[in-house]
């Protein structure tokens, strides 16, 4: 999470959606950088509602508009299985190694997840909350270019990203039969996929 208190403006990081990039680029620049622990760097909605917004609120004298990126879900999907991958997890509950990415998909759309297809839900991070407390600059992962553009406006200043934290590569085959379960099971990831333009 990083925090432009003079812009008014509060960049939620939304995990396997390039923020980790966009951190690097942008936490010198920033008035306040969150990095670790990953819980609160990665802050959803709620959290920064009970946490976060208070303290701008009553410290600061400041309500900040919140900015985020959203990732088109199956491609989602797609980065955490890849990032569970990794050597570094091998043998962990949460390793997807022996596991294909359909069954990962599958296992995902269980009521009950395993372990390595517990990844949370980018519905449920970005969800507006009973206060009125909500993301109002959303965009798409597919579009990074619009969303560098309003922040290079909005913080008057030059990006320049690098790849980091990028999931090694490996098979994303999807049965038409595992889609439309996906689809059926997770219908709010679609929907505010699709709610951006």
């Amino acid at each position: 999470m990083l925090v432009f208190l003079k812009e008014n403006l509060v960049l939620l990081s939304v995990p396997k959606t390039g923020t980790t990039a966009l951190h690097e680029a942008l936490k010198d620049r920033a008035d306040i950088v969150i990095s670790n622990p990953p819980e609160l760097k990665h802050s959803p909605v709620y959290r920064y509602n009970r946490w976060f917004r208070p303290m701008f609120s009553k410290v600061c004298d400041k309500e900040p508009e919140l900015c985020a990126v959203v990732r088109e879900p199956i491609s989602w999907l797609g980065s955490w299985y890849r990032y569970r991958q990794r050597p570094l997890i091998d043998g962990q509950p949460t390793s997807t190694k022996g596991v294909s990415f359909d069954d990962f998909v599958h296992s995902y759309c269980r009521g009950k997840q395993p372990p390595y297809a517990n990844i949370g839900s980018q519905a449920k991070f970005l969800e507006a909350q009973p206060n009125g407390c909500a993301v109002q600059h959303l965009f798409r992962y597919e579009n990074l270019d619009a969303y560098h553009q309003f922040l290079q406006a909005r913080l008057a200043t030059t990006l320049d990203t690098k790849k980091t934290n990028v999931s090694p590569s490996g098979d994303l085959s999807l049965s038409m039969k595992t889609e439309a379960l996906f689809r059926r099971k997770k219908p709010d990831e679609f929907e505010l996929y699709n709610s951006v333009t």
